[in-house]
């Protein structure tokens, strides 16, 4: 009787884990003992297995979805990581309403999302490197600037773009900077500020009819760079028109047009795009340069609305140089996070 006891206490006991172990197991055997002799189990859930496969073909073929209607494509692919969401919801419906169908197409949906965005989940940060950049889109309205450019300049950057500069305010963005970078410049709304030499700076034209892009070289010690930064036009959904976004997307081929022609083969990209890497309209920009988050990143890194980020629209962006980690900066008084990446240089020029 004793060791009848023993054992039955043995059983009962162990970890919290092996507990909590024990109970899903005990949980899954019910479900499948009840499904088991249920026929119904295939014929149930038509419609949710449905909408997961609708869902899995929307993220394997976003590319298809027209932009003709409102930029419907674009605005999918803007905020189509979102789309994991509905997979958890979808999967409990299913094991609610017992449809093996549904399961499976949950399972199915769940895989692809994986294979589209779990490259992004995995941190890819690595260490070393020659060079720290950071972008900031820090809103004209931002009631902080002084502290905003503090904030970025403890990031360590050596070199910090900024966006949606007023005029009233770059005076104090250059008051704040000052002591840290020896160099800068402000072209229209967009400036670039150094720690190493500033040559060959120039407006970017953009197709708007004032200055939100420019292009500088910056001469590092491991050689010279082209950085470009620009704050592409800004998108809204409207009910009667969609996503309009046909500014932005004339814009970034414009960009990517400028890129395109740059003679240095090491460039850098710093700014607000106002378009994911996801987002077909930004083709012009994106099949020239690698994005620092998704090569070097942990997670999505999403930097808007800074309150709740719900998409990376802020870019740092590479050709002929290697990323080695990327990320966001804490909040600021903008509306937008800061994000920064640390880049290795080769040894040419």
């Amino acid at each position: 009787m004793a060791q009848q006891a023993y054992v039955t206490e043995t059983d009962g006991g162990g970890s919290g884990p092996e507990r909590r172990g024990d109970r899903v197991r005990r949980l899954l055997n019910r479900l499948v003992a009840g499904w088991r002799g249920d026929p119904r189990i295939w014929r149930r859930g038509i419609i949710l297995a449905a909408i997961a496969l609708l869902l899995a073909l929307v993220m394997l073929l976003h590319a298809q979805i027209p932009n003709v209607i409102g930029n419907l494509g674009s605005l999918t692919e803007t905020f189509l990581p979102w789309l994991g969401v509905l997979v958890p919801v979808l999967l409990v419906l299913a094991l609610v309403r017992k449809s093996a169908t549904a399961l499976i197409a949950v399972v199915l949906t769940a895989a692809v999302w994986l294979n589209v965005f779990g490259g992004l989940l995995t941190d890819k940060t690595g260490t070393g490197g020659d060079l720290t950049v950071a972008t900031h889109n820090v809103n004209a309205d931002n009631p902080d600037p002084s502290g905003t450019a503090r904030d970025v300049a403890a990031s360590g950057a050596d070199v910090v773009a900024l966006e949606e500069l007023t005029a009233s305010e770059v005076p104090v963005y250059e008051k704040a900077l000052a002591s840290t970078y020896k160099y800068h410049s402000v072209q229209g709304t967009v400036g670039l500020w150094s720690k190493d030499p500033l040559t060959g700076v120039k407006s970017v034209d953009i197709k708007l009819g004032w200055t939100r892009a420019m292009r500088a070289t910056v001469t590092t010690p491991e050689g010279r760079i082209a950085v470009y930064v620009a704050h592409l036009p800004s998108v809204r959904v409207k009910l009667e028109a969609g996503f309009t976004a046909r500014q932005r997307d004339k814009s970034a081929d414009a960009l990517g047009e400028a890129i395109a022609d740059e003679q240095l083969p090491r460039k850098i990209l710093l700014g607000d795009l106002n378009g994911t890497m996801n987002d077909r309209s930004l083709n012009a920009v994106t099949a020239q340069m690698r994005s620092t988050q998704g090569a070097a990143g942990s997670g999505f890194g999403f930097s808007w609305p800074a309150g709740f980020p719900m998409a990376r629209i802020d870019q740092i962006m590479v050709q002929g140089i290697e990323p080695v980690s990327s990320w966001t900066l804490p909040q600021t008084g903008s509306d937008h996070l800061p994000v920064a990446a640390r880049v290795k240089l080769d040894t040419g020029s």
